[in-house]
């Protein structure tokens, strides 16, 4: 009886927890190199004093990531990226640490400095990349950053640096509330040459707004299960009352 209650309560708020997690992932099947969030749950025995080893709770296992890429879309934007395959665009935070995205919407600032779709200073081998003005961008496959002026006759491309593009093993990465990922350690993580990306294209979402409904459908009906098994518990304990007091 009180496996029953305990698991099927504790299971219940974990089931609302998933759904608020698959909401979020439904509300970002838009949202540019989007990493779809997945939950995990076991039941573990409470351990304590005075508690009985009948007693279980439902916990979190797992928090991940899906870390499959999105599908490749072309926008033809000169400061568009997409990363190929596995690896991450390195960002400079405003305390100086260093986080990794697959949002690959650059810009530049007032300043020509460039940055992310979301004002983070984007991180160059060398440093941050500055852009000068009246020029022509073009973002090689390697993540070199060149430039040919628009107010002269074109001549040679210039060099200005290239992004700095990072491959840490997935189980090292954490995501923050920011949404950007970072090494658990804190630590940055080292440039990885073999990293290509698609210039004038960016990422979308892995996040599959089927799956997610389908998931939601089947939480939702889980919930009602657990609700179920509440309701008999009590059904059980209250005939049991019943015949204890006609004894």
């Amino acid at each position: 009886m009180d496996k029953l209650i305990y698991t099927a309560g504790s299971g219940a708020k974990h089931i609302l927890d998933q759904q608020a997690t698959v909401a979020n992932n439904l509300a970002n099947v838009n949202t540019t190199g989007f990493r779809a969030q997945i939950d995990a749950f076991r039941a573990v025995p409470v351990v304590a004093e005075g508690a009985l080893p009948t007693r279980t709770f439902v916990v979190n296992a797992e928090t991940g990531s899906d870390f499959s890429t999105g599908p490749l879309q072309m926008t033809g934007r000169d400061l568009d990226v997409a990363v190929k395959g596995k690896g991450w665009l390195a960002v400079q935070m405003p305390d100086g640490s260093e986080a990794y995205t697959r949002h690959g919407a650059l810009k530049m600032n007032e300043n020509g400095l460039l940055q992310s779709a979301q004002g983070l200073t984007v991180a160059g081998e060398g440093g941050p990349i500055s852009i000068p003005p009246e020029v022509s961008v073009a973002i090689g496959g390697d993540g070199t950053i060149s430039t040919i002026a628009t107010s002269t006759k074109p001549g040679a491309p210039t060099v200005l640096g290239r992004l700095k593009l990072v491959n840490p093993p997935e189980q090292d990465l954490v995501r923050g509330d920011d949404g950007m990922f970072r090494l658990k350690n804190g630590t940055p993580a080292a440039a990885d040459p073999s990293v290509q990306v698609a210039g004038g294209a960016l990422e979308g979402s892995n996040a599959s707004p089927i799956d997610s409904m389908v998931t939601m459908i089947a939480l939702a009906r889980s919930f009602e299960l657990q609700m179920s098994l509440m309701k008999n518990a009590e059904n059980n304990a209250a005939k049991a009352t019943q015949i204890l007091s006609l004894n």
